[in-house]
């Protein structure tokens, strides 16, 4: 992923929990350079009172948009509206959708039909078609267990114990062994980066992270039963490629 990409953040403020901000952030960055930063919301509701300290902290520009309709959501149509006039104003490569809510599916859609990288961030009662939708979608939960300070302390070939983590399920693995075979040469060896691109265009919200893991090389280590793990020394540099194989069963 290209680190120098321009990024355009819109979070939906009724919809995510003040709380994760810091580790969103710091996600966000991972991706691109978060030029434009903005959170919708009824900024008159006591709900949003949380939400002040930290938008000055991180340089977030709040967007008031009042509640004309019962049941009707504006701050949504608010939000649309305004990822529809950045994109024509091409100042940006690319959206991060910070939502929980379905209905920025279609806008995720659009975005990516226009060219740009779209990554979604939201809770994981999340519903399937916004996920989809995205280059990239990751689960908030997991960037609060995972917080810097917790990172600090693990090893990258360890797992993280937390209790919010998904088990390796069969379907996992057959997912990460069907993308292996899909990449892999003549001998049945795939470089490691090229698994991890193909998992997240098969399913948009692959993350080791989910299952424990910091990195998907420790992920694929912890199931020795499945894979095999290949570490090759790089010509000239101090560096190592990872390539793995499905073992045969």
């Amino acid at each position: 992923m290209e680190k120098d990409i321009k990024l355009a953040v819109l979070i939906d403020g009724d919809n995510i929990p003040s709380a994760y901000v810091k580790e969103m952030m710091e996600e966000i960055a991972k991706y691109g350079n978060p030029t434009i930063k903005r959170i919708y919301g009824d900024w008159t509701k006591p709900t949003l009172s949380k939400w002040k300290k930290i938008l000055l902290e991180n340089a977030i520009i709040p967007i008031q948009q009042y509640g004309y309709t019962t049941g009707k959501n504006a701050t949504d149509a608010a939000m649309i509206i305004d990822a529809m006039d950045i994109l024509y104003s091409e100042k940006v490569d690319g959206f991060c959708l910070v939502s929980s809510d379905s209905d920025f599916t279609r806008l995720a859609t659009r975005l990516r039909e226009a060219g740009m990288k779209v990554f979604g961030i939201g809770e994981r009662k999340t519903p399937e078609p916004f996920i989809v939708a995205c280059d990239k979608f990751i689960y908030i939960e997991i960037l609060k267990a995972l917080s810097k300070e917790t990172e600090s302390k693990v090893e990258e070939d360890t797992s993280v114990k937390k209790h919010d983590v998904d088990k390796i399920t069969p379907n996992v693995i057959r997912l990460i062994s069907s993308t292996i075979s899909d990449v892999a040469d003549d001998d049945g060896w795939a470089f490691l980066g090229d698994v991890g691109n193909l998992l997240i265009k098969k399913r948009r919200d692959f993350d080791p992270r989910n299952y424990g893991f910091l990195k998907l090389t420790p992920l694929i280590k912890s199931l020795k039963k499945n894979f095999e793990i290949d570490e090759r020394d790089v010509e000239g540099k101090r560096i190592k490629h990872i390539f793995v194989r499905n073992r045969e069963q």
